[in-house]
């Protein structure tokens, strides 16, 4: 599995094509995030990202690529 770190550069499929963004933190509990809840393990941790547009959401490992 990639591990991702606070700073990294990604990208992301999105229902507008591609997003890119930044990490913000790992996160490994259930955590809210704009209303959403994301539900985040030790096992299947979750990272919170910065869209370039500005929005904040939790991402899995598999659904992001360093860009």
């Amino acid at each position: 599995m990639t591990s991702f770190k606070k700073g990294d550069e990604v990208s992301w499929k999105s229902r507008g094509g591609t997003a890119h963004g930044t990490v913000e933190k790992k996160i490994t509990s259930t955590t809210d995030v704009n209303g959403h809840t994301a539900k985040a393990t030790k096992d299947e941790p979750q990272y919170i990202v910065e869209s370039d547009n500005g929005g904040k959401a939790a991402h899995k490992a598999g659904a992001l690529h360093k860009a």
